[in-house]
């Protein structure tokens, strides 16, 4: 029996496709597929909730939000950019998600503010060190 080598598949093709049991279960439900969904189409027509959520679900893509434009949003400092964010939340004219995306994106900010500030600090105390 050869050895396994490092890198090197046991089976290069793999499994041909049409061959697991996805694809046998499929060949033998197959012929039966339209009764079935006829059964749950008349299931959901007479008022059954969980037939109807099975054909809603797989015909009808889920609803995804939108994101809208951020034109609203106004503030120079980032304190009043925060707040405009918080009012458009009330308003309604962002969704808590998009306020707090944008509520993020406003700390984020700070932050490489506050980090440039202090490379600033400290050159300029390493300056001051540098001339004594």
């Amino acid at each position: 029996m050869a050895k396994f080598k490092l890198g090197q598949s046991g089976n290069p093709k793999g499994r041909p496709p049409g061959r697991g049991r996805v694809a046998k279960l499929r060949d033998a439900i197959e012929k039966d597929l339209p009764e079935v969904i006829q059964t749950v189409v008349g299931a959901a027509k007479a008022g059954d909730m969980t037939a109807a959520k099975l054909l809603l679900d797989r015909v009808v893509p889920a609803l995804k939000p939108v994101d809208g434009s951020l034109e609203g949003l106004q503030g120079k400092t980032l304190s009043e950019r925060g707040e405009s964010a918080l009012e458009a939340l009330a308003t309604g004219m962002l969704t808590p998600e998009q306020a707090d995306r944008v509520m993020s994106a406003v700390s984020r900010h700070a932050r490489v503010i506050e980090i440039d500030d202090l490379v600033r600090r400290v050159g300029v105390l390493e300056g001051a060190a540098g001339a004594s």
